[in-house]
């Protein structure tokens, strides 16, 4: 138990350097019911058309996988409200949720997304997702530097 309090205890104060010195330029936010993805995967194109390939690997591998598919997608919606532009606004496999190592989320955008993000001021993001046995959350901060820094 104090292993895992101590990692909670790097995590924090790790994501808490990364805020130093930047400022929130927009945040997003999006809550998915899980059965609504678990239907849409039924469905042979929404995966490949919603998915990278490394997400749709990830997700294959888990008992359920339309609980990590529902968070991501979640995750992608967020980033589109972040950047203020609706679904079609950005390519889905222009927003890829990754993980670092220690299991940490990441979303990585790139294209059109990458483009808006620079042009609101984002030079990088922060994300937290969650979800439970029927619904999947996720929030996303983009980030800019502070101009009193």
């Amino acid at each position: 138990m104090a292993d895992a309090l101590d990692r909670l205890d790097r995590t924090v104060a790790q994501s808490a350097n990364a805020v130093v010195g930047t400022r929130a330029i927009r945040v997003g936010v999006d809550l998915v019911e899980i059965a609504r993805i678990e239907t849409a995967l039924g469905r042979s194109a929404f995966a490949e058309r919603c998915f990278t390939e490394a997400e749709r690997e990830y997700c294959d591998a888990a008992a359920n996988s339309a609980e990590r598919y529902a968070v991501r997608f979640s995750a992608k919606e967020a980033v589109l409200k972040a950047l203020g532009v609706g679904l079609g606004g950005v390519g889905w496999h222009d927003m890829e949720v990754t993980r670092l190592p220690s299991g940490e989320p990441q979303i990585r955008v790139s294209g059109r997304g990458l483009e808006l993000g620079h042009e609101l001021g984002i030079q990088s993001w922060l994300i937290t997702m969650t979800h439970s046995k029927t619904t999947a959350h996720a929030m996303v901060v983009g980030l800019g530097s502070d101009p009193t820094s």
